[in-house]
């Protein structure tokens, strides 16, 4: 094999292949990363055997052939080359060495026989549908922060992609939850995803492909099965296998009967809510709301550090309410909120509170109270 490509592709693509790859594997070839040259392509492939990317980029290719070489180590020399840098990988296939040259550099890497490594099997994709790289991203990145990190609890480790009744007909949506907060996003539902199957997309999975979503104008070809799913942009096709188990019933925990409503400048609650939250000891973080017309405070009370407590302008109208939260949920809800005002809908202070985007219902959270 021998190909010559130019540095900011070849960055590119094993940037993205050395991500998957796991720092600490007993198995040496997953280490590695795969490369595949043949006519005017070479394809960077690697897997930790839940997850496999794959990346294309032109390169002008004088030998075809594979090999595979560690993924770390090519993209750190690959990262410290000059920037227009043009490098060329040739591996005659008998010395079990890469040959890396770029300018008045070379190296010569240690490689494994192609013929090891693990390629992931090929499935029936019960459905295949494209959908706006924008809609994809709205989608996960508004759910992503309330996947659980308990692992005995492991069907909450991802991001539940279904299709469901939404507000305004049939929509694909993106739940998750933790059991302390919950969050539910709703996008319309493409063509060709109606009979899709709802899956948990492991929360790695969705770390790596939120590197194919940046382009807003990028259609993302996106295949769902009863255990893998894959996106795929022309040059980077991600597959992973979805999270065998069930997602619990999440509409039990959303509550319909909140009338309390206050509504606030996300911005400037986030501010007041970070501000306060500094005197508190780091283990509980506990923030309490102390609701009146108009008005909200909020303050801490941290015996071991000191207290604190900031005033913020709001539209309420009912009774006094006082209420706790971890200070951390309420930060990370509020950071969801695109548009100027959040809109919380409480009913005691013992009962989950919802939070939404102003008059948006396509987006929706739920946090659960502490006692403060």
């Amino acid at each position: 094999m021998k190909l010559s490509i130019e540095r900011a592709a070849l960055l590119k693509a094993v940037s993205q292949a050395q991500s998957v790859v796991e720092r600490r594997n007993t198995i040496p070839i997953l280490a590695n990363v795969l490369i595949e040259a043949e006519g005017d392509t070479a394809s960077f492939r690697a897997t930790d055997l839940d997850i496999e990317v794959v990346d294309k980029c032109a390169a002008q290719v004088e030998r075809a052939g594979a090999t595979t070489v560690s993924a770390v180590t090519l993209h750190e020399i690959v990262r410290k080359l000059p920037d227009g840098a043009l490098v060329s990988l040739a591996d005659d296939g008998t010395s079990g060495r890469l040959e890396v040259n770029a300018g008045r550099s070379s190296f010569s890497l240690a490689t494994l026989p192609r013929e090891d490594f693990p390629v992931m099997t090929t499935t029936e994709y019960s459905a295949n549908f494209s959908a706006p790289a924008k809609v994809l991203r709205r989608l996960f990145d508004k759910s992503k922060f309330a996947i659980s990190t308990e692992e005995t609890r492991y069907y909450l480790n991802g991001v539940y992609m279904h299709v469901a009744d939404g507000e305004e007909g049939r929509a694909l949506r993106c739940v998750a939850t933790d059991g302390h907060r919950l969050a539910r996003v709703d996008a319309p539902l493409p063509q060709g995803a109606e009979n899709m199957p709802g899956v948990i997309v492991p929360r790695k999975t969705v770390g790596e492909m939120r590197k194919l979503l940046d382009d807003d104008d990028m259609s993302i070809a996106v295949s769902v099965s009863e255990t893998k799913v894959r996106f795929a942009t022309p040059d980077i096709t991600l597959t992973s296998k979805v999270i065998d188990g069930t997602f619990p019933d999440y509409t039990r925990v959303i509550p319909t009967g909140n009338t309390r409503r206050m509504e606030v400048d996300a911005a400037e609650f986030a501010k007041a809510v970070d501000l306060v939250a500094t005197v508190s000891s780091e283990r509980s973080r506990a923030v309490k709301l102390a609701l009146d017309e108009d008005r909200l405070v909020l303050s801490v009370n941290a015996p071991d550090s000191g207290a604190g407590e900031a005033e913020l302008a709001v539209a309420y109208g009912d009774e006094r309410l006082e209420i706790g939260f971890n200070a951390k949920y309420l930060l990370e809800i509020a950071s969801q909120v695109d548009r100027e005002n959040a809109v919380f809908l409480f009913n005691s202070s013992g009962d989950p509170t919802l939070m939404r985007e102003g008059n948006d219902t396509s987006a929706v959270y739920v946090v659960m109270p502490m006692r403060v």
